[in-house]
């Protein structure tokens, strides 16, 4: 390897590596987000199917919903970012 080479390795890994760390702060950041539940005030029934309560809870303004045990039965709960 010529002198020149070598001489822009060590930017170019440490430039990689700021990149690399920076994602993973990122994806840390973003996992670490803690949702707060609300039992949806719209859906009808026992919940089965987690698509049909987020669907609801979409339309309750909330960006997502799951079926959650609630007590004996299943119950939708809207999920947010809190």
């Amino acid at each position: 390897m010529s002198s020149l080479s070598l001489r822009m390795a060590a930017p170019v890994l440490f430039v990689v590596l700021l990149l690399v760390a920076t994602e993973a702060v990122t994806a840390r950041v973003v996992s670490e987000e803690r949702h707060c539940l609300s039992q949806s005030h719209t859906f009808k029934g026992l919940c089965f199917s987690s698509e049909n309560c987020a669907s609801v809870c979409k339309s309750e303004k909330f960006p997502g919903g799951q079926c959650q045990m609630h007590g004996a039965s299943r119950k939708c709960f809207c999920k947010v970012v809190c």
